[in-house]
């Protein structure tokens, strides 16, 4: 039986949840990303809560000019900067069985950019 694409890329991410996991010292950045937009957001798995989030819907982002990858490489820095302000500096890494490539690289160069390490 073949697998969709989207049924390969949840047991990828599956593959990765079981490593990577968020704790209040270092959260776990998650990207999701769909056709049109990308959403990224700082988790602590420990008590379950979210630290910060940023997606390429939110207004100041939306606006914004540019090409996906570009609009990608804001939303990593829109992260980064709230991550930053509730108080975190290094985040574990969760692309969501997403290739390290393209949209999702920027993303994450974006955040380093922006003073998160990881």
């Amino acid at each position: 039986m073949a697998l969709t694409k989207n049924e390969r890329r949840l047991r990828i991410k599956n593959r990765i949840r079981k490593v990577v996991s968020g704790t209040e010292a270092r959260p776990r950045l998650a990207v999701f990303r769909s056709n049109k937009e990308i959403y990224a957001q700082v988790v602590d798995d420990v008590t379950g809560k979210t630290i910060a989030a940023a997606s390429s819907r939110d207004k100041d982002i939306a606006t914004s000019k540019g090409n996906k990858t570009e609009i990608a490489a804001l939303v990593g820095k829109a992260v980064a900067e709230k991550a930053m302000k509730a108080g975190v500096e290094t985040i574990s890494f969760d692309r969501g069985g997403y290739l390290y490539h393209g949209r999702v690289k920027s993303l994450a160069e974006g955040a380093r950019e922006a003073g998160l390490k990881f």
